[in-house]
């Protein structure tokens, strides 16, 4: 009777063409799944940072290197002014600080377009000199800074050696000043040390200047 109805069983699986599934192999399968899944988070996660970075912004004394699709005479290095614009043909003179350079391809198109309809305008930078920071007080490396990617302000610290025993850790401030207008960003060096409030750990300007008093 119990060989009879191991046979049924056998029989059935069969007719019906599924195998049975072995314990181990549904183990793999969930590992594979937990790994794909843990593959996706990380990617999203890098995703995100790279969303929060954000785009480069032209500086005095940068250079750019300028060209118009078909129009090899337009092709050109140009150096930005400190007064932060410059001069291109068929544009003429144009303020390019602070822009990205999307932005300033999308402006010289426009400009230009008056004598060439259909121009492609392509701006990289080929030389970055305009990202300048400033950290002045109580460090032990003060000064004037030129990077060639964006800090945020303790990273900013880190390049000027640290704060010196003697700062004032919780009065730290971030001067910015625009063609409209100045602003000052406290920082409390010990809430982000201890990873609170890193909201105010915000990512520098070209020109800012970080005080520590």
């Amino acid at each position: 009777m119990i060989l009879y109805h191991k046979t049924k069983r056998g029989s059935a699986a069969k007719q019906s063409g599924r195998l049975p599934i072995s314990a181990r192999t549904v183990s793999i399968l969930v590992g594979c799944l937990l790994l794909l899944s843990a593959s996706s988070l990380s990617a999203l996660a890098q995703s995100g940072a790279a969303d929060r970075t954000p785009a480069y912004r032209i500086g005095a004394e940068d250079v750019l290197e300028i060209s118009v699709w078909r129009e090899p005479e337009l092709q050109r290095e140009v150096l930005v002014r400190p007064d932060g614009g410059i001069s291109f043909p068929l544009a003429g003179d144009i303020d390019v600080a602070g822009r990205t350079p999307r932005e300033v391809e999308v402006d010289i198109a426009k400009r230009i377009r008056k004598y060439i309809p259909e121009a492609v305008v392509s701006v990289s930078v080929k030389k970055v000199s305009g990202y300048t920071i400033f950290v002045i007080g109580k460090v032990n490396n003060p000064g004037q800074f030129v990077l060639g990617r964006y800090v945020d302000v303790m990273q900013a610290l880190t390049l000027a050696g640290g704060l010196t025993p003697y700062a004032s850790e919780g009065n730290i401030k971030v001067l910015r000043r625009s063609k409209d207008d100045e602003r000052t960003f406290d920082f409390e060096y010990n809430d982000v040390k201890k990873g609170r409030n890193l909201d105010q750990n915000i990512v520098l300007q070209s020109g800012d200047v970080v005080v520590v008093p």
